[in-house]
């Protein structure tokens, strides 16, 4: 590595690969790379996913609906391996645009609903089976708002911290304490004020928050570094 100061230039052109894990897929452009249809299988509902913290909200949320009895969230789950770029199929493509995981195909709809990003998903599911999403216009307000917290900040734990603590080339000082100062500031949220309200027993709002805290606790020196078991929320079972 060069002891040269990185100067950023006037118009940033992508010339080569810029390492770490997923160095080998990443490029500056959208759209499909190859030409590969998704399967299909029985249930109206198809899952592309895969199991990463982001990955599995939306599992839990089927899981969850299975479990009130509403027989329509059977579901079909597909494994989309983002390290080998399947993601960038042209069938996902056509399902979610942005080629990120979780994205779902509802066919029980008079023509095939695509719906991605995972807080969609979440939010589509709880009103079409009227489940985990308050009718009272305030603690809908206030599920909502948690909803789009979590939305705007765990990109802040996996793409931030997790990134330049894990994936990263090189380990850059001024990256890991940048993010992990406001991982830990979201987990003080957390800890300050979800034990002021219910909402996080009994609507959507913890099912894309908790797989964070499961993530953390699969990456235990991680973890350490940012004393997450000090925080309630990453010793609370689902």
């Amino acid at each position: 590595m060069s002891d040269t100061p990185y100067v950023p230039p006037k118009v940033w052109t992508w010339q080569k690969a810029n390492g770490g894990r997923f160095a080998n897929i990443n490029r500056p452009v959208a759209g499909a790379t190859h030409e590969q249809e998704l399967p299909k299988g029985k249930h109206p509902l198809q899952l592309y996913s895969l199991g990463t913290p982001n990955g599995i909200k939306v599992t839990i949320m089927l899981e969850e609906l299975l479990a009130l009895g509403h027989a329509g969230a059977e579901y079909d789950a597909w494994l989309i391996r983002i390290s080998e770029g399947m993601q960038f199929s042209s069938g996902f493509v056509g399902v979610n645009p942005n080629s990120k995981i979780p994205a779902l195909l509802d066919y029980s709809t008079p023509e095939p609903q695509r719906v991605f990003e995972s807080g969609s998903i979440l939010f589509y599911l709880a009103e079409k089976f009227k489940a985990f999403l308050p009718t009272d216009i305030a603690k809908r307000t206030e599920c909502m708002s948690w909803l789009m917290w979590q939305m705007g900040s765990a990109p802040y734990l996996g793409g931030g911290f997790g990134h330049f603590y894990a994936y990263a080339p090189t380990k850059i000082e001024y990256a890991i304490d940048r993010f992990a100062m406001e991982v830990k500031r979201e987990l003080d949220v957390l800890n300050q004020s979800w034990s002021t309200t219910d909402l996080c027993v009994v609507t959507i709002t913890p099912l894309p928050t908790w797989p964070f805290g499961l993530g953390m606790a699969a990456w235990p020196k991680a973890s350490a570094t940012i004393q997450a078991s000090f925080y309630k929320f990453t010793n609370t079972p689902m």
